[in-house]
């Protein structure tokens, strides 16, 4: 059991920095190839923290537990809002002023809701999963459009989006990473899923339960890192776009890959219990950032809400177990 953990950790270390390099090289390719730096940054460095949550439950998938991938995805969303965003307000109360995430944040509540119905017959088909794939074309192709089109190009998170864009880094050394990225990226999730389902196994935890708890926390970690970074560099539009942004891209993205691959039966408690909780995590979400108070700000009162919700709800799950 100890070796499953070292596995676990050496897995999630080696997945977050591989899809670091995996965007940096892909990021800088594009770049240098001509691809203008709106689109990559919107598209390549807007994805990079989701690529963690798309090669885990891939491989989930690949290995015959959508549970797990689907629990991946909807339980990182649960700790992207009530973990990741609980603790970078407790750091500093973040305000809430790109149109961008005034426009993408109701989107993470109607993709939300999208999910539930999905789900509501527990089971997850390859129509589902090509028709959330499909919401995901035409959101960044929407993205794009209005971005390019704007009048206002000075959006905060738009144009801190494209300064994450790497610049000046020579053709050779963009493709050696994106290499490197490729083959780690599959390798760490192979090991990383691996090991999570021996350790669900020794304590009697469920597919689900796994993704939506270890796997989920673990695969959240980029947001994690990248948000804080976002607010001590007082850049509040990106850490908090990190966020909803990689909400959007783990439903119409990560989540599909579970059905495209491996349509199934999924676990009854994933409609009726965690789908309902990223729902209520989300209205949170928009209560505070979007209230009518005209202070559009979430502060350390409501970030510490948030965590000791994330914390109620990690307890429910286990208690649930056996």
């Amino acid at each position: 059991m100890i070796t499953s953990f070292v596995i676990l950790v050496l897995g999630f270390a080696a997945l977050v920095w591989s899809a670091d390099r995996f965007v940096y090289g892909a990021a800088a390719l594009a770049k240098n190839f001509g691809v203008p730096t709106l689109i990559v940054g919107l598209t390549v460095v807007a994805m990079g923290s989701s690529a963690p949550e798309m090669m885990v439950s891939a491989s989930a998938a690949l290995a015959n537990k959508t549970d797990t991938a689907v629990g991946n995805a909807v339980g990182s969303n649960i700790t992207n809002i009530l973990l990741v965003l609980g603790v970078t307000a407790l750091l500093r109360p973040l305000s809430v002023s790109s149109s961008t995430l005034k426009r993408e944040i109701p989107l993470v509540l109607l993709v939300s809701i999208a999910t539930w119905y999905i789900f509501s017959d527990n089971y997850f088909s390859f129509f589902e999963g090509a028709a959330l794939l499909f919401g995901f074309v035409v959101f960044i192709g929407g993205l794009i459009f209005i971005s390019l089109r704007a009048k206002n190009q000075n959006d905060p998170f738009v144009s801190e989006a494209c300064d994450e864009v790497p610049d000046n880094v020579p053709t050779k050394k963009a493709i050696f990473w994106l290499v490197v990225g490729m083959i780690l990226l599959p390798v760490s999730s192979h090991f990383l899923v691996g090991s999570a389902v021996d350790i669900a196994k020794h304590f009697g935890l469920s597919d689900l339960v796994i993704g939506l708890t270890i796997i989920a926390i673990g695969t959240s970690l980029p947001e994690l890192a990248a948000s804080i970074a976002g607010v001590l560099k007082n850049e509040d539009d990106l850490a908090l776009g990190n966020i909803v942004g990689s909400n959007i891209f783990n439903i119409l993205a990560v989540l599909p890959l579970a059905g495209l691959i491996n349509p199934s039966v999924i676990d009854a408690s994933v409609a009726s219990r965690d789908v309902i909780i990223m729902i209520g995590a989300t209205l949170a979400l928009i209560a505070m950032s979007l209230n009518f108070r005209g202070q559009r700000r979430i502060n350390r009162l409501e970030g510490g809400l948030l965590l000791i919700a994330f914390v109620i709800y990690q307890g429910y799950i286990f208690s649930q177990v056996g």
